[in-house]
């Protein structure tokens, strides 16, 4: 079995970053995992509350992903991102999982630290890594808007009161950009680095472009979300399949395909953060 803690997929990744992906289906988590034993790189393979939404169910997808976790040989990681409910937490934690994201930023401060700790003890008790925001009132993009910058003494704070494993950060990207050209406050990560005693993680990559995200890693950024980049590809080889013969209805037709540029934005990727 190759699932692996996210400690030591983070260890194993230095001097460069890790990469996390997010898995909407079934061929995501598949094309993820082959992308990472190609580049011969540690991998996440990231489970969104908005996805067990989407399939109103967290523990077939999840499952799915720790048995490929399990079969593959790269080193994978099996993530809850972006959970804002404690109760999928703890699902999350009884299937298996061994590494989440706990995101409390669209409440108020002090909720927001309280809640935090309280789901930080719970899963550390049961050597679960927890990753949380420390974000504006809004929601998750409330803390990656334009202009949104992370002040490095209230995130060391933030961690110390909390407890937490990792920090999402806002550094000036945001989520789901169609386009890369976000720039990123590369003294800001540095700053923030070397105030938080845990490692840094960076939501919304998609719209960084590469230069960027090598950067980032290069100040102190550890942990790098995609979700969008390898929509775009799966997106972009469907669409190239199902255009190029109308007569195409074998899902396995145009989705192979869509796996295959996905597995090859991965390794890409990948190597990007390798350093």
């Amino acid at each position: 079995m190759t699932i692996v803690t996210m400690s030591n997929a983070i260890e194993s990744s230095r001097p460069g970053g890790l990469g996390a992906f997010n898995v909407i289906q079934l061929e995501h988590a598949e094309a993820i995992a082959t992308g990472a034993e190609s580049a011969g790189r540690p991998v996440v393979l990231q489970i969104s509350e908005n996805t067990v939404i989407y399939h109103g169910s967290l523990a077939p997808l999840t499952i799915a992903c720790l048995r490929i976790a399990a079969e593959s040989s790269a080193d994978v990681v099996v993530h809850l991102d972006h959970a804002s409910d404690a109760e999928l937490v703890e699902e999350a934690v009884g299937l298996g999982v061994g590494s989440v994201m706990y995101d409390a930023s669209a409440m108020p401060h002090d909720a927001n630290v309280a809640s935090t700790a309280a789901v930080a003890r719970w899963c550390r008790r049961r050597g679960v890594w927890v990753e949380a925001e420390l974000g504006e009132v809004g929601g998750k993009d409330g803390a990656h808007a334009p202009g949104v910058r992370t002040d490095p003494a209230e995130a060391a704070a933030y961690v110390e009161a909390t407890g937490v494993d990792a920090l999402a950060v806002a550094v000036g990207s945001s989520h789901a950009m169609l386009t890369r050209d976000a720039e990123l406050d590369n003294e800001l990560i540095a700053a923030i680095a070397a105030s938080v005693r845990v490692p840094l993680v960076l939501h919304g990559s998609s719209g960084v472009p590469d230069g960027g995200i090598a950067a980032a890693v290069a100040h102190g950024m550890v942990k790098i979300n995609l979700a969008t980049r390898l929509n775009q590809a799966m997106t972009t080889a469907v669409r190239a399949a199902l255009g190029a013969d109308d007569t195409l209805v074998d899902p396995r037709k145009y989705l192979g395909p869509g796996r295959e540029s996905v597995a090859g934005e991965v390794t890409r990727l990948l190597s990007l953060l390798s350093g």
